[in-house]
């Protein structure tokens, strides 16, 4: 069984919605579990869209040989709707940021505090790839 989720770094996407238009940030697990959530979204909320995000980042990983190699490794999705922006990125070994955003915010801000966010937070963001642990049969 695993650990409930604590939610202690949620504060720390509470520090990259200060983009103004910024709505929602999550992180995320690339199995599609939720690591943390801001403050502004709930944990059933987050959880079902972490599951989506995951899913999102898998199939955007694998077009990479739409860029020229299949061995390109994948760093960002933009995903845009008719009133806002879902942006995701790579944060870490097997852990992804997604924010999302009105249609009127400063894109450019956006990237920057959520790479900035990622750097600060470096090693901590890591999700390895979770083994079975299940007993023997």
């Amino acid at each position: 069984m695993t650990a409930p989720m604590t939610n202690e770094l949620g504060w720390m996407l509470d520090e990259v919605l200060k983009v103004p238009e910024a709505r929602h940030a999550i992180l995320l697990s690339a199995d599609g579990m939720l690591r943390a959530h801001s403050a502004d979204i709930g944990r059933d909320d987050a959880e079902r869209l972490a599951a989506g995000l995951s899913g999102v980042q898998s199939i955007s990983r694998g077009t990479a040989e739409f860029c020229g190699s299949p061995d390109t490794p994948w760093r960002q999705t933009l995903i845009e709707f008719a009133h806002g922006y879902v942006f995701l990125v790579a944060a870490g070994e097997g852990t992804h940021l997604a924010v999302s955003t009105t249609g009127d915010v400063d894109m450019e801000a956006v990237t920057y505090r959520m790479h900035k966010m990622v750097d600060r937070l470096g090693k901590e963001l890591a999700s390895p790839a979770r083994r079975d642990t299940g007993s023997p049969a």
